[in-house]
């Protein structure tokens, strides 16, 4: 089990502007076999690319379609040429990865709270 992370106040939480998208398009980054880049649908926010490093559990054309939750305020990254504006948030354990889903879609760039 990993380690507890420090505690931190509300604010901090507060900070993270989380939403959902939906992802319109997925292919693997070439020359990786760990990441996939997405295209999410952001509704009024717009669209966004976001790279994630799941492609040994999950497959590009699983994703499309899917509506999942991202970090929107985070800022961009360049992962292997390609920027990410943004993280796919997911659950991992020694199976894999588990992707977040709600139990009713909802409008693309709701927040989560």
């Amino acid at each position: 089990m990993e380690e507890n992370k420090s505690e931190i106040q509300y604010e901090d939480f507060a900070r993270l502007d989380i939403r959902m998208g939906t992802v319109v398009a997925a292919e693997l980054v070439p020359e990786t076999d760990k990441l996939i880049k997405c295209t999410i649908d952001f509704g009024e926010l717009g669209k966004r690319t976001i790279v994630s490093g799941i492609a040994q559990w999950k497959k590009p054309e699983d994703l499309v379609g899917k509506q999942l939750p991202y970090i929107v305020n985070l800022a961009p990254r360049v992962l292997k040429g390609v920027e990410s504006q943004g993280m796919l948030l997911a659950a991992s354990d020694e199976n894999g990865v588990a992707l977040l889903a709600l139990e009713r879609n909802v409008p693309n760039g709701t927040r989560l709270r």
